[in-house]
Formats: structure tokens, C-alpha cells, sequence
């Protein structure tokens, strides 16, 4: 696996879907490594709060029960002198609000003499703090009062903290309604619980008392005029009925109507018959005397004498015509039967013409007869006019007077019974379950608040170490450097105790109770070796982004753990902070690969052997003025391929990549770059700019040491994991002859080498 490959950013895809997935132990590991600080927060929070409730006053809390009377008691139906209607809902949500009224907290304040009580008295009170105190400047001037002012003002300020004291709560779906009490007497609110309710009923009581000597004055008053009025429009009602003469106004309309009716049915019946006569007249008139004509009229034929006159003709020509079929013209019989023909054939033309003179005769009798009723009947109409005029002005005066009448009596019953019940006492309200003094504090329930206190302190400490870690971008762990950086994490180094402010033991790596890093410096030299079994790196730059990441002791640490197995050389590249020369304890005059760069030097002279260790040492040797120029010189270069042939590895401890560009130079010569990354230390934005100057240039990234992570706790999930190697790889007294047996043979050999290369 090459570098490039160990720089490929993860698919975008494989990146969501493991933001997706909520992990639980991440949770829990950023609770466990701040859990001494969410405890000491937690603790602190609970002891200041206890504090501060143990030094609070306890309060005291009564309650009275009252009931508001839905159907009051009532001497007389006198409830619409009140105007409050007890059956609606809005009746009840009205008496909780007159019960929580400023005027029956001011009512009993001033009965029980609270402006000056100690707990009311804003003159026996301690000052509160006040920021406005401790600025001279913000004070206002205080305005002077008169007596009558400031007595005012108290009262006002008692009311206000009486009524903030004060809890009414209506019991669901009764008409009862709770009056609950604070203060730190227990005496004291039981006592004023109970004056509330006395001062609300007796407050109805005088309430009613007023608006019932109120509407008694009122309707007193009222009386005097509608008895006035009264007589006024009695009067007027029997003088018209003098003037005009009535008796009985209802009778005489009635007759007069009767007779209206009766002229109208007769006038109706007369242009009938008129009407009627006037038809036949034209008929006759139109046929002249044409009696033929005139008895074929139906006018004519239905008459009586007429119709007999008919029939008589009928039977006689009848007659005639049977005789005629018997006998002859000249006989006697046939000459009888055609007189009688005759004869009523005569008779039948005088009754005709008798009936046709009485014909006019008829229409002239209709005509007067309709003319008359018509008369009469305007004259009737007339006279029912007048009298509906009279009737109608006797109506109004009278329905003015029993108006007047009515109004009078109502308002004197109504007079009557208020006057009489002005002196009944109804509550609209009693008491059921008074209130007692109450042995145990309301308030403040200290166990309570201390409880949620230390909840809610802790819950803040989670919080605040989430918002902690969402706000630290550092790099703690393997799944950091893939997700964070996008880089493959080669090895891990864990935090080794040590003294504030000095580096790392140099020979820490060979300490008999540090089995836990030495096992992680092997384990990064055998990911090195791995990612290069192909064609082995033989020249390793080790760098990191700025200084104190651990760079140089994790150059050196790996130079041990190769120089185990292989020939090392250990250079010491960092020409402008160098440290390896310190650590191996040579002198500054030592010279290094910078008198070897500029041929001061020989390699004899710059090359220091560990005795310890078996390591060769390169320092950086005196520091020049232009380190970036003698890396970037081909002699360097030269020099680096020298020594290639002489040692299986050489490792270079660069100085940092986001400090100066000598990493970069270095990279060139580099077949494999080690980034190391201090946990939970640097910003992953700075990390990121050094990795991604490095790529720029080529640099052959093998991935990111992670240095000096906390493997202690078992949230950070590598405490089991070192233990378990601790413990099965740990070396005895046994197993650490064995050892050293093993690296004096390899130190021998080596001797034996180094003398074959010198001759």
C-alpha cells in the first residue's frame, strides 16, 4: 500500500452513512472523561443551593373553603332588583374574580391592621440588594409626600404584596372555590384565609343592603309621578265620556255594525234583482211587440202564469190535432176543441203583453229600491265612522290609564317588597371547612429543590462537556483520523506519565514497567515494515504540523524498536529546534548533519554510537543561519544516499510542516513520511493544511501517528485492549535476562560489522 492510496478521502457516501449511525459509547466516553468536572460542577451547584435554601425563611400556606350559593335564599322574588343572574356559568367566573379584587385585599388588610405587621411593613423590612443602591448615579430622587400620601402609598404597596400572596382556585365542576393563603406565620394565614372569606360574603351582604336602599329611594320617587300621571289620564278618560255621552262604546259599535251589515246584504240582493230586471227589459225592448217573439223569450217562459198559459196551449192543440184525425173541420167537437185552441191562444197574448207592461214596471221598482239602500247605506257608514272615531279616542285614553294604572301598581308592590325586605341578610356564600393554621412549611421544599438542583447541575455538566467536545475539533482517536482527516492512522502511542514541562523519558521505551508504549512503538513498526514489503522504506521523515506534537520521541522510540531487528541511523533533521543531540546527552559542539551538509565534517565525526541501544546518531550540529537551503542542497541528497547503503533505515525527525517548509524539502528525499498528531491538542484545520502541504509536493504520506492518547479510561476504549497486552506480554525477571541476553549477541555482531567497514 502506498502513500497515495493511504491519502485517498473516504467515499462520500461511506462519510454519511457513518455520520448517520449514532454511536452510544461515543456518548458515553465524552461523559466519562468529563465526569470529575460534571461532578464537581454538580457538587458545587447542590452545596450552593443548599445553602441558599437552608437560609430561606419558610413559608406557611392556609386554605379556606368556600361555597358560592347558586340558589339564594329569598324572602320575596325580588332578584331582578340586583341584576345577577345565579343559574349562568358567568355568575360563579364573576364571584372568583370579585374574590381576587383589589377592594376585598384592601378590605382586609385593613381590618387585620397588616400596614403594620413586620411581615407587611415595607418600613420593618430589611433593604434588599439592589443594583440601583450601589450606582449613586441611577438613584432617583425620592418626592415628598404628605401624610395622607404616604399612608396611601403604604397601603397600596401592602395590597399589592397581600394580592401576590393571595390564591383563589375554583374547584372543577362545583361551586367551590379554594382561598389559599402564604405568609411565614402559620397563625397568620390561617387567620387571613378566613378573614377573605368573611370580608367577601359580608361585602355581598352590604352590597345588596345599598342597591336595595338605593332601588327603594328610587322606586319611592317613581311612585309620586306614575300616581300623577294616573290621575291625570283617569280624568281625561270620563271627560270624554261625559262630552260625548257614552254608556257603553262596545254596545253601540256593535249595533251600528250589525246595521252596516245588514243595509249592505239588502243593497247586495236590490242591484241583483235590478240587474236581473234591467236584462229582460232590453230583451223586450228589443223585440218590439212581437208577441211570438216575446213568448219565446226564456225570461218570458219562465214565469208562472205564463208557463200554465203554455201548458194549457200545449194540451189544446194537442187535443185539436187527435180530433182532427177523428173528425171533421165542421164537426161540433172539432169546432170546440179549435175555440179553445183559440182562446188560450188569445189568453196567452194578453198574459204577454200583461207581463211585459209589468216588466218595466219591475225595473222601475228595482231602480228606486237599489237607489234608497244606497243612500241609506252612506248614511249608515257615516254614522259607524263617527262612532269608530269616538271608540278609538275612548280606547287611547283608556289604554293610557291602565297603562298608567299598571305601572303604578307594579312599582308599588315592587315598593312594597323591597321596603319590607331591606332588612333580610341572605349570604351568597358560606364557608364549609375553615382554615387551621398548618404545622408543616409550604414552602420551601428543600429536599426538592436540592434534589433538582443536582439534576439539573448535572444535566448542565453533560451539556456543557457536549458542547465542549462539538466545539473541540482536535483528533482523539482512529475513527477521528479517517473521518476528520481522511487518512490512514499507521500507529498509536499512548500517554505516558511524566513530569509537567520536560519530554518524554529517552530511554522509556526500555523501561521494565512501560510494556504498554513499548508494545505500541512495535506495533508502528510493524505497520511501517508492512506498508512496504514490496520495496522497504529505507529513509522515514517524521514530521507533524506544529511543535510539541512528539515528533522527536516518536523518531526516537522507533529507531529503537528498528534497531532491534536492523541497522539505524537516527538524523536529526530539525535545524532550527533540534533535540536529539540533547536527548542522547551529546554537547552542543557536537558536530551534525549540518557540518556534514557544508563539509566541515566528516560522517565519522558526525555519526554518535548508542552503547545503550545500539542506535547511530546523527545531531543536528551547529544551527546554521539557512537550514531550508543546506536540505534542499544536493549534498544533502548525496549525503542521504551514502548512508542508504550503510543502514538498513534511516529516519529523519523533520521540523513541522506548518511551521517551516522543511518537511516539504525533506519529502523529496523520503520514501515513506510519518505525520504525528498529538490528541485532543491541535485543531484538525491546522492538521489538515499540513497533510494536504505535503501531498502538494508528493510527499509519500504512509499515515498519521496518533501520539500521546489516554488509554486509561475505558471510555476512550483502549484500556482493555493495552491492559490485555500488558498483561500477557509483560516481562518478568525471567524474560528480561532473556532479553538482554539477546540485544548483547546482536550488539556484538554489530561490533563485528562496523570493524569489517572501517578496514
Amino acid at each position: 500500500m502506498n502513500a497515495e492510496q493511504n491519502a485517498t478521502p473516504l467515499n462520500h457516501q461511506d462519510r454519511l452513512l457513518q455520520e448517520e449511525v449514532i454511536d452510544l459509547r461515543q456518548y458515553w466516553r465524552i461523559v466519562d472523561r468529563f465526569k470529575w468536572r460534571i461532578a464537581a460542577l454538580s457538587i458545587a451547584v447542590t452545596m450552593l443551593t443548599a445553602i441558599v435554601v437552608l437560609s430561606m425563611t419558610p413559608r406557611y400556606q392556609a386554605t379556606a373553603t368556600l361555597m358560592i350559593e347558586a340558589e339564594q335564599a329569598k324572602a320575596l322574588s325580588i332578584e331582578e332588583v340586583y341584576g345577577l343572574d345565579s343559574s349562568r356559568k358567568e355568575y360563579f367566573l364573576t364571584q372568583f374574580e370579585i374574590l381576587k379584587s383589589k377592594r376585598i385585599a384592601e378590605a382586609v388588610v385593613k381590618k387585620l391592621n397588616l400596614t403594620t405587621h413586620p411581615e407587611f411593613d415595607p418600613e420593618q423590612q430589611e433593604a434588599g440588594f439592589s443594583i440601583r443602591s450601589m450606582l449613586p448615579f441611577l438613584a432617583k430622587e425620592t418626592p415628598v409626600l404628605t401624610p395622607e400620601e404616604a399612608e396611601a402609598l403604604k397601603l397600596q404597596q401592602v395590597t399589592d404584596a397581600f394580592a401576590g400572596r393571595l390564591t383563589i382556585s375554583p374547584v372543577r365542576n362545583t361551586q367551590l372555590v379554594k382561598i389559599t393563603f402564604e405568609s411565614e406565620s402559620p397563625q397568620l394565614a390561617a387567620k387571613v384565609a378566613n378573614t377573605v372569606a368573611d370580608v367577601y360574603i359580608n361585602s355581598h351582604l352590604e352590597a345588596k343592603l345599598e342597591m336595595t336602599q338605593q332601588a327603594t329611594t328610587w322606586l319611592n320617587s317613581r311612585l309620586d309621578d306614575l300616581r300623577l300621571k294616573l290621575e291625570a289620564s283617569e280624568s281625561k278618560l270620563q271627560a270624554f265620556q261625559e262630552q260625548e255621552g257614552l254608556v257603553d262604546v262596545e254596545g253601540v259599535r256593535g249595533l251600528a255594525a250589525q246595521e252596516l251589515n245588514e243595509i249592505t246584504e239588502q243593497l247586495l240582493t236590490a242591484r241583483k234583482e235590478l240587474k236581473q230586471a234591467a236584462s229582460i227589459r232590453e230583451l223586450v225592448s228589443a223585440s218590439n211587440t212581437d208577441i211570438v217573439a216575446l213568448a219565446s223569450l226564456p225570461e218570458v217562459l219562465n214565469h208562472n202564469v205564463i208557463a200554465n198559459v203554455k201548458q194549457a196551449e200545449v194540451e189544446a192543440s194537442r187535443k185539436v190535432s187527435e180530433l182532427s184525425r177523428r173528425y171533421g173541420p165542421k164537426h161540433p167537437k172539432m169546432i170546440a176543441a179549435q175555440d179553445q185552441l183559440a182562446s188560450v191562444e188569445s189568453k196567452l197574448r194578453d198574459e204577454v203583453r200583461q207581463l211585459v207592461a209589468g216588466i218595466e214596471s219591475e225595473y222601475q221598482a228595482a231602480l228606486s229600491n237599489e237607489r234608497s239602500l244606497s243612500r241609506e247605506l252612506n248614511e249608515t257608514k257615516g254614522e259607524y265612522q263617527v262612532i269608530s272615531r269616538k271608540e278609538s279616542r275612548y280606547s287611547e285614553l283608556k289604554r293610557e290609564a291602565d297603562v298608567n294604572r299598571q305601572l303604578y301598581s307594579a312599582f308599588l308592590t315592587r315598593f312594597h317588597e323591597t321596603n319590607e325586605t331591606s332588612s333580610f341578610e341572605a349570604a351568597n356564600a358560606r364557608v364549609t371547612d375553615p382554615a387551621i393554621p398548618p404545622r408543616v412549611p409550604a414552602k420551601p421544599n428543600k429536599k426538592l429543590i436540592v434534589a433538582l438542583a443536582m439534576v439539573v447541575s448535572a444535566m448542565l455538566g453533560v451539556m456543557l462537556a457536549f458542547l465542549f467536545e462539538a466545539l473541540n475539533d482536535g483528533v482523539r482517536n482512529p475513527d477521528d483520523v479517517e473521518n476528520k482527516l481522511a487518512q490512514r492512522m499507521i500507529g498509536l502511542l499512548p500517554w505516558v506519565e511524566h513530569a509537567k514541562g520536560q519530554r518524554l523519558s529517552l530511554r522509556t521505551f526500555f523501561e521494565a514497567n512501560q510494556h504498554q508504549f513499548a508494545e505500541s512503538v512495535r506495533t508502528l513498526r510493524t505497520s511501517l515494515v508492512l506498508s512496504h514489503l514490496e520495496k522497504p522504506a529505507k529513509i522515514i521523515s517524521v514530521t507533524s504540523s506544529i511543535p510539541g506534537e512528539g515528533k522527536t520521541t516518536v523518531s526516537e522510540n522507533l529507531a529503537f524498536s528498528l534497531v532491534q531487528m536492523e541497522k539505524v541511523l537516527l538524523i536529526d533533521a530539525d535545524m532550527r529546534r533540534p533535540s536529539v543531540g540533547k536527548d542522547f546527552g551529546l554537547p552542543v559542539y557536537q558536530p551534525g548533519l549540518s557540518n556534514l551538509i557544508a563539509g566541515s565534517a566528516s560522517l565519522a565525526e558526525c555519526i554518535h554510537h548508542d552503547e545503550k541501544s545500539g542506535l547511530d546518531v546523527i545531531p543536528a550540529g551547529a544551527v546554521p543561519p539557512n537550514p531550508q537551503e543546506l536540505l534542499a542542497s544536493p549534498r544533502f541528497e548525496k549525503a542521504l544516499q551514502v548512508l542508504a547503503d550503510k543502514y538498513d533505515r534511516i529516519i529523519l525527525d523533520t521540523a513541522p510542516a506548518q511551521v517551516v517548509s522543511d518537511a516539504l524539502v525533506v519529502s523529496r528525499v523520503a520514501d515513506s513520511m510519518l505525520y504525528v498528531v498529538k490528541s485532543d491538542s491541535t485543531r484538525q484545520k491546522v492538521i489538515n493544511d499540513g497533510i494536504g502541504r505535503l501531498l502538494q509536493v508528493g510527499a509519500k504520506l504512509d499515515g498519521v501517528v496518533l501520539n500521546q492518547v489516554d488509554t486509561s479510561s475505558k471510555a476512550s476504549g483502549y484500556g482493555e485492549y493495552y491492559g490485555y497486552y500488558a498483561g500477557r506480554y509483560g516481562y518478568g525477571a525471567e524474560n528480561a535476562a532473556v532479553a538482554a541476553a539477546a540485544q548483547a549477541n546482536t550488539d556484538k555482531v554489530k561490533q563485528e560489522a562496523r570493524s569489517l567497514e572501517v578496514a
